[in-house]
């Protein structure tokens, strides 16, 4: 049992903790979740033992071992499956030991076969390939892969080393949708206690069983998973809510019999109680929720469909093909989704869409004025760390007023404060604004965003969804977070084999196929009624839906614009037909769009006249 007891933690003389309490049983899976700069890690620091407490105690069964994945990743020579395996360090000093002694050796060879050394190759084996590793790539050396991976051979070997007490921070950034789905099953299989913190709504609902909130410095302790803590809170800040406004109408009310009567005689001793009652009450703190912190994307024109269309297209690297054979058709309100496993060329197809790579062959057809935003997680990176959002922008408007610029900055979420604070200080989250608001500065009419959500909080995922829902450019989503995929594709590409393909199916079953369910449609129970949407699941819903008659609206009204271009009996004077039969070709595109808009229009209504019951 993890016992916390009081605690107060300081960092820099700033209090991130305060007289913080909580208690976690043996093997209970346990979310922690807190706005960024909170102190979540602080807290895994403090448990670690590697910060003292100024007040108070964290207690630990004894003996028991405390595990989390190091910031000092794996690079040497050893091989992955060898890094893993000896990462349990107990095993390896069993086989390491060479006594003589017959009852030592007995000793060493009971205590291996009480934890299952000898299959310990398969297990490590099995938690590689879960996490994006193929046969091969498990006996390559550790230096031989990128820090990102090498993240996740450090993940493997706490996993396979199973502490009593598993401490993950953000262990999904590094993995992709495939890789946290496992993660998600693995963790709720795990059989110690773990503590998680994490923005991933998915793995906050499915692989913990309670969530631990840190907000005021205090800790709370709730039953389920995120969805349920949500409601949990949302309720219980709405009683406080109302609670402070009832004492609000009392001290009122107080204070005016107290200002009327406190000098009139026959008055004086009620006033000086009230007086005195006044002082007694104990203030009840109206629950401020910091404000949503926004994204504001630029609204682009509209472009006649398609805005990239691609026959037989193929792209890769020094000549060589990742992807061929691409037929594919982007409209300006498209909403896609690009699925599939890590090194299948999700982030390649990304790239020749962006324009940053060009194609080995066919051709890609794209609107002659199309603009293209990219956010991808290196160029987080990229951004010059002695420098200021302000200086950022100021390189792209230099001619722009400071005001104008700050008001650009604010749309992303970021205050006066960090407009004036270089990179290097910012929070991975508060970078991951900048760049998002770097690559969105041109309006563009496609954005292509590959893992955005990573460093972000979960309200700024919200946020996220929000602003996406409300912009008018198609957007081209690579990313780990099913909560984001499920509220804003509407069409699922799976990028497999060399190719790109609709994926027949919904995002819950391209998790089963990925978690191994052969027929996932069909086993889904039949016999037990179908849970009530949440009230999210039916506004998302109501979005596409909306989202659909308004692309209908747009579409029809380029259709009668074109229609009364062709009509036109100048058009027809034209002996070559030339300007003609481009109009025609338009016109023939925009009944194509109106035929799957109207398509998308039905499922969608489909869908949520379901959910309504």
């Amino acid at each position: 049992m993890l016992r916390i007891e009081d605690i107060t933690l300081s960092v820099a003389g700033r209090p991130l903790l305060e007289g913080a309490s909580a208690v976690v049983p043996d093997g209970h899976k346990v979310g922690i979740v807190g706005r960024n700069g909170t102190g979540k890690t602080t807290l895994f620091r403090a448990i670690r033992g590697e910060l003292p407490l100024e007040v108070g105690t964290i207690q630990l069964p004894k003996g028991a071992r405390i595990g989390g994945v190091s910031q000092e990743v794996p690079g040497s020579e050893a091989t992955l499956l060898d890094t893993v395996l000896e990462a349990d360090i107990e095993r390896a000093a069993l086989l390491a030991d060479t006594s003589q002694d017959p009852a030592r050796i007995a000793e060493v060879q009971t205590r291996l076969a009480d934890i299952d050394a000898w299959s310990a190759e398969g297990r490590a084996s099995a938690i590689l390939k879960g996490l994006g590793f193929d046969e091969g790539q498990q006996h390559m050396p550790c230096s031989a892969f990128s820090g990102g991976w090498r993240m996740r051979v450090a993940l493997a070997g706490v996993l396979f080393a199973q502490p009593d007490l598993l401490l993950l921070d953000e262990p999904t950034n590094y993995l992709d949708l495939e890789g946290a789905l496992w993660l998600e099953s693995y963790l709720a299989r795990y059989p110690h206690t773990v503590l998680v913190i994490s923005h991933d709504r998915g793995l906050l609902n499915r692989a913990v069983g309670h969530i631990l909130h840190l907000e005021d410095r205090r800790l709370t302790l709730y039953a389920g998973g995120y969805d349920a803590f949500a409601e949990t809170r949302a309720a219980r800040l709405a009683a406080q809510e109302a609670e402070a406004r009832k004492q609000e109408q009392r001290r009122a009310h107080l204070q005016s019999y107290v200002d009327r009567f406190r000098y009139k005689a026959d008055k004086a001793r009620q006033a000086q109680s009230r007086l005195k009652a006044l002082a007694r009450m104990k203030p009840i703190t109206s629950p401020q929720e910091t404000a949503l912190r926004r994204f504001t994307f630029p609204e682009p024109e509209e472009l006649s469909p398609p805005i990239v269309a691609m026959d037989g297209g193929a792209v890769g690297y020094d000549g060589r093909p990742v992807l061929s054979k691409l037929a594919l058709r982007i409209d300006q309100d498209d909403r896609i989704a690009l699925l599939g496993r890590n090194g299948e060329g999700k982030s390649t197809l990304s790239k020749l869409l962006a324009g940053k790579l060009p194609a080995l062959a066919g051709t890609v057809t794209k609107a002659r004025t199309l603009r293209v935003g990219y956010f991808a997680q290196h160029q987080v990176e990229e951004l010059v760390v002695d420098q200021t959002p302000l200086d950022h922008l100021r390189r792209h408007f230099p001619a722009e007023a400071p005001g104008k610029l700050r008001a650009r900055l604010a749309g992303f979420g970021l205050t006066a404060d960090q407009a004036d604070t270089t990179v290097a200080r910012l929070s991975g989250g508060q970078k991951a604004r900048l760049s998002l608001l770097l690559a969105t500065l041109d309006a563009p009419h496609m954005l292509i965003l590959d893992e955005p959500t990573n460093h972000l909080d979960i309200e700024s995922r919200e946020a996220l969804v929000e602003a996406l829902t409300e912009y008018t450019g198609a957007v081209i989503l690579v990313s780990h977070d099913m909560h984001l995929l499920s509220l804003v594709a509407d069409r699922l590409w799976l990028v497999s084999g060399g190719r790109v393909a609709p994926w027949d199916g919904d995002l819950e079953d391209y998790r089963a196929h990925l978690l191994g369910a052969q027929n996932p449609r069909e086993e889904k129970p039949k016999a037990k009624p179908r849970p009530r949407p949440s009230r999210e699941a039916v506004l998302a819903l109501r979005a596409e839906v909306r989202r659909a008659e308004e692309r209908i609206e747009k579409l029809s009204a380029m259709e009668d614009k074109l229609a009364a271009r062709l009509a036109d009996p100048a058009l027809y004077e034209d002996a070559r037909g030339g300007e003609r039969e481009v109009w025609q070709k338009k016109y023939a595109e925009v009944r194509e769009a109106m035929d799957r808009a109207e398509t998308l229009w039905l499922r969608a209504e489909e869908k949520l006249a379901a959910a309504q019951g």
